[in-house]
């Protein structure tokens, strides 16, 4: 008998998770307004993130039959959990971000909130020199400025507005 390895235990678990999703899409109702259902969009998405889970799950049952060995842990990580929070200390401080943006969405409203999101993270992960400031403010306005006018005239999408600047 041989035993399934990590990848191909998890990519069972996504599969599972991406059948509930798609079932969860089918739920959804559509009020006939004559324009894209509401469910297109989360069906849409469903399904391709499907597709990536069956090729990962291929992949894994083939490294399986290849006779891959099993990955071991050898990441020199301290022990305890001061090493635990230097290990992830980048992760924490991006979700810390993240949050701080979603806290302050009400205030700033998306365009604002979503530049200096991007910009404080490319910031922090980047570095700090007079010239990365300057690529990350252009990378941060031009990045969320297309996808803010994407969603906002493009899409017709209403996103958040701040209350600081009611306009944007």
């Amino acid at each position: 008998m041989t035993t399934m390895s990590r990848d191909t235990i998890v990519s069972i678990i996504l599969l599972l998770f991406c059948g509930f999703l798609i079932w969860a899409g089918y739920q959804i109702r559509d009020p006939q307004f004559g324009e894209l259902p509401p469910a297109a969009w989360p069906k849409a998405v469903s399904w391709v993130l499907t597709g990536f889970c069956i090729v990962y799950f291929v992949q894994s049952l083939l490294a399986d039959r290849a006779g891959a060995e099993p990955a071991t842990v050898t990441d020199g990580r301290e022990p305890g959990l001061a090493g635990w929070f230097r290990w992830y200390f980048n992760p924490i401080v991006c979700l810390a971000l993240y949050f701080t943006f979603l806290a302050t969405l009400p205030y700033f409203g998306t365009l604002i909130g979503g530049i200096l999101l991007v910009f404080a993270l490319l910031s922090f992960l980047g570095g700090v020199t007079p010239r990365l400031i300057v690529n990350h403010a252009i990378i941060a306005v031009i990045s969320v400025g297309a996808m803010w006018l994407l969603f906002t005239y493009g899409l017709r999408v209403l996103l958040p507005r701040g209350e600081l600047f009611p306009g944007i």
